[in-house]
């Protein structure tokens, strides 16, 4: 129990499931009108905020 509250409360997997939900939406909806030079801009910044993240907790760590 105390692995899922850790999971649910992390920034990192919220800022996965933002992109993960974005691209789906992106991919199925034809409606959806994103430019895929955006999609790769939105996508970019999702995984540096996520590497940036996981810096920041392994530095963390290290204290």
């Amino acid at each position: 129990m105390e692995k899922w509250k850790l999971l649910l409360g992390s920034r990192k997997f919220w800022a996965a499931m933002v992109g993960l939900v974005f691209l789906v939406i992106r991919n199925f909806d034809p409606t959806f009108a994103v430019p895929e030079n955006e999609t790769i801009a939105f996508v970019s910044v999702l995984a540096a905020y996520i590497l940036g993240v996981a810096v920041e907790d392994g530095m963390r760590a290290d204290r």
